[in-house]
């Protein structure tokens, strides 16, 4: 792959991780993670990609090696976080690939600078709290503050993750269950408000960008969800990739990097 640069920059007060890779003048390719994973979730679609685009993944506040912050987190402020990120480095126009939170922040950034965004991609993430979203979410609090990420890490896997896959993608699964136990207590409890307290759906019809909406087939009701999306924004589509749950691009690699290809070529920023 083509040489790393590994960095870091302040953002608002808050120190942000994040990594490029790619050959310099490339069109840019933007990852962003879910809760409870850092940058690295996104390894196989930078090994896919990192010939062809200037990639920037990064970890949200309060993951991995970014700051946590002093303040709960609303997806609007994840979303500034990104375009932060996007100013800092003098990107003016990329494709934005997001799973789960990182669908949402991708969304919200899509919709807060329309001229700067090429594409989008939703991966198994929705454009609003679901019904019974938030109480969902204060048990897993209430499992994170007694017994530690660690705890959440094996109901979480289960959540995420086919049976099966837990046997054939053995070094996948452990990966994330990794990332899930090291996700500071702090940083959790701050970007878990975000996924609480949500709403991007007036803003779907004003979509500028072509948008693909995927899911995991066994990702309960998201695929319905992500149809939905799909047919709600200006120019969107969806598709689903069988055999893998909330974590396609870790379940299903190679499924989901063609996909994301697939559509990419369509056009560069």
């Amino acid at each position: 792959m083509p040489r790393a640069n590994p960095n870091s920059i302040e953002i608002d007060g808050l120190t942000f991780h994040y990594r490029v890779d790619g050959p310099e003048g490339a069109h840019w390719l933007v990852f962003s993670n879910s809760l409870m994973t850092d940058l690295s979730l996104w390894d196989d679609q930078a090994a896919a990609f990192g010939e062809s685009f200037r990639i920037l993944r990064y970890d949200q506040r309060g993951h991995g090696r970014t700051g946590i912050p002093a303040e709960d987190c609303t997806m609007e402020r994840l979303a500034a976080d990104l375009i932060g990120l996007m100013d800092a480095l003098g990107i003016a126009r990329t494709h934005l690939v997001g799973i789960s939170m990182g669908a949402a922040t991708c969304l919200g950034a899509a919709l807060a600078q329309p001229r700067r965004v090429a594409s989008l991609v939703m991966a198994d993430g929705q454009a609003a709290t679901p019904t019974g979203g938030a109480q969902a979410w204060e048990e897993r609090i209430a499992l994170a503050r007694t017994q530690g990420m660690a705890g959440l890490a094996d109901p979480t896997i289960a959540r995420w993750f086919q049976p099966a896959s837990v046997e054939t993608n053995g070094e996948g699964v452990r990966r994330v269950a990794g990332m899930i136990a090291a996700t500071p207590l702090d940083g959790f409890l701050r970007a878990v408000r975000a996924l609480q307290r949500f709403d991007f759906r007036p803003g779907l019809t004003a979509l500028a960008c072509p948008a693909l909406m995927l899911a995991g087939a066994a990702d309960g009701a998201l695929p319905k969800t992500l149809a939905g999306l799909a047919e709600a924004v200006p120019d969107g589509r969806f598709v689903e990739i069988p055999d893998a749950g909330h974590l396609p691009n870790i379940e299903q690699p190679g499924a989901f990097n063609a996909a994301l290809a697939t559509f990419l070529k369509r056009g560069a920023a």
